[in-house]
């Protein structure tokens, strides 16, 4: 089973911002491959099982905020018969331009506070195969980023979002797919 991790900040109030892609990635998995996701207090994520292609998977989207996403993948790897090989974390990065969508199958943070709470939550060495979806940077550079990256997606973003997110799951699907 895959377990794929969809980083994002809860409540109404995040929605439509950057930060929050790798939610939206999960909304467009879950879609796709009739997927219901259902809050799971115990675990601080709303889960959904199903399968995609021939695989069996567990999708997943923190319900604690981004920098404590570590707490949720910890909880989930310790209830499922998985381990952190068969983990997938979605999210932004603002290193990358906006619609850029990249995979790695190991890595720092490199300042990602969501992706570092994850690296910390597990056992040092532990290798977290990521796909990172570009949002771009700020077009003012005196913009802090943290402010930027909970904005809410400019007119042009928004026109092309919808693609890019689809984009992301199809690569997600092809990182699971039997080789």
């Amino acid at each position: 089973m895959f377990v794929i991790i969809g980083l994002g900040n809860p409540g109404p109030s995040y929605e439509h911002t950057r930060h929050n892609v790798g939610f939206l990635v999960m909304d467009a998995l879950a879609k796709r491959h009739h997927i219901e996701l259902k809050a799971k207090r115990s675990l601080e994520a709303e889960i959904g099982e199903g399968e995609i292609g021939e695989g069996r998977v567990l999708l997943g989207k923190p319900e604690t905020f981004m920098n404590a996403s570590g707490r949720t993948v910890q909880k989930i790897l310790s209830k499922y018969p998985v381990n952190a090989h068969d983990l997938i974390i979605v999210y932004d990065d603002a290193d990358l331009p906006f619609g850029d969508i990249r995979h790695k199958p190991a890595g720092s943070s490199a300042g990602h506070r969501g992706m570092q709470s994850i690296i910390e939550a597990l056992p040092s060495g532990t290798s977290i195969a990521r796909v990172r979806v570009g949002i771009g940077r700020p077009e003012h550079p005196d913009m802090p980023l943290d402010e930027f990256v909970l904005q809410k997606w400019n007119a042009s973003e928004q026109r092309m979002l919808q693609t890019v997110v689809n984009q992301a799951a199809e690569h997600v699907e092809q990182l699971i797919a039997p080789s």
